[in-house]
């Protein structure tokens, strides 16, 4: 693990962020990054505190760094979805609460359309304690998953199910929902000419689904808790599905033709997101952790890791320093570099004001 590769080029002042979406329009390079929270002055630190108020940035790479465009009011911001429908962009903002204490988990969940400066107003949608959209794109068919929902004390009469949306040629309208009470993430993947739509819960299964022509039906149980988020890579001839989970380890599956069967464990608990890069000397994988303990005593200051594919597994070959990180992502710069995003959402001291840190990945 000598050889780094890893080199930080930015750093972004950024207030609980909990996700970096990159995206071009027009020639341009951006990034969308929703904040949680931001720090109360005078209140105890805490990770579910602050204030809930936010804004969504909206920043324009350029030759000195990354400048911001827009900012758009999205509260409690936990997830920024960018997507194309034929020639119109989109980006979706989801939103855990409102509110600075007590907080409300019935949020409405904003979707924003480009207008060639930026990004205005096209639709809401009612939620409760959203977590993330992702654009599922079928055939000419188009939907829009929000995992969302909080399995809470007092919250039981007001939680929702996951929900799809699908394009109707003008707006966003309900398709189908998905059993959940606390639900994280997505993951659409496709095995030959079968669609898969993986879905990720804190509290109840994570199940993996399959599109049989007119909806997502239940295919297998990926995890049974703790899950935040997955990823999929094919090497050697096979397909492989990671899962994120927070308090316990992380696992890889391999498909064996008709299900995903355990494949290999990932060492600790503590991860939040993934990304895979096919990189020059192979495959890579990138594990985000976000905590360890409990939300009222957690512990932010973690390594993640950089994980390597050699001889039919996943090997560490590099950690680099996180605070409460929360997403990572991977994109090219304007000449054809990797670039690495990782946004961290609590400083050592549990507070909100926590950089947004850019890399260039070799390897």
């Amino acid at each position: 693990m000598s050889e780094s590769r890893l080199t930080e080029l930015y750093r972004i002042p950024t207030s609980g962020a909990r996700a970096v979406e990159p995206f071009q329009i027009d020639g341009r390079s951006f990034l969308a990054i929703p904040q949680l929270a931001l720090d109360l002055p005078g209140t105890p630190a805490h990770m579910n505190g602050g204030d809930s108020n936010t804004d969504l940035l909206i920043l324009r790479a350029d030759a000195s760094g990354y400048q911001e465009h827009q900012r758009l009011a999205v509260p409690g911001g936990e997830d920024a979805e960018f997507f194309r429908i034929g020639e119109r962009a989109f980006l979706a903002a989801a939103s855990i609460r409102s509110g600075s204490g007590p907080y409300n988990f019935a949020t409405e969940q904003l979707i924003f359309a480009w207008d060639g400066d930026g990004f205005v107003p096209f639709q809401s949608v009612p939620g409760f304690a959203g977590k993330q959209w992702k654009h599922i794109p079928i055939g000419e068919r188009h939907f829009l998953g929000l995992a969302q929902g909080v399995s809470l004390p007092g919250t039981e009469a007001d939680n929702l199910p996951s929900r799809l949306y699908e394009w109707d040629g003008e707006r966003f309208a309900p398709f189908q929902d998905i059993s959940s009470q606390w639900a994280y993430n997505w993951h659409p993947f496709s095995l030959g000419d079968q669609h898969f739509l993986a879905h990720a819960d804190n509290v109840a299964p994570s199940m993996l689904f399959r599109w049989d022509g007119d909806s997502f039906v239940e295919y297998q149980e990926l995890a049974d808790r703790h899950c935040r988020a997955f990823g999929d890579f094919t090497e050697d001839g096979e397909h492989y599905l990671l899962v994120a989970r927070l308090q316990s380890e992380s696992e890889l599956l391999r498909w064996d033709g008709e299900r995903f069967v355990p494949h290999q464990k990932l060492d600790n608990p503590g991860a939040r997101e993934l990304a895979v890069i096919h990189g020059e000397r192979g495959l890579y994988v990138l594990r985000v952790n976000f905590i360890r303990g409990t939300p009222d005593a957690p512990t932010s200051t973690l390594t993640s890791q950089l994980y390597h594919w050699e001889s039919g597994a996943l090997h560490v070959v590099e950690e680099f320093p996180t605070t409460g990180g929360t997403d990572v992502a991977v994109f090219a710069d304007r000449a054809g570099d990797t670039l690495i995003g990782i946004s961290n959402s609590l400083s050592p001291d549990i507070r909100f004001a926590a950089d947004t840190r850019i890399y260039r990945f070799t390897g």
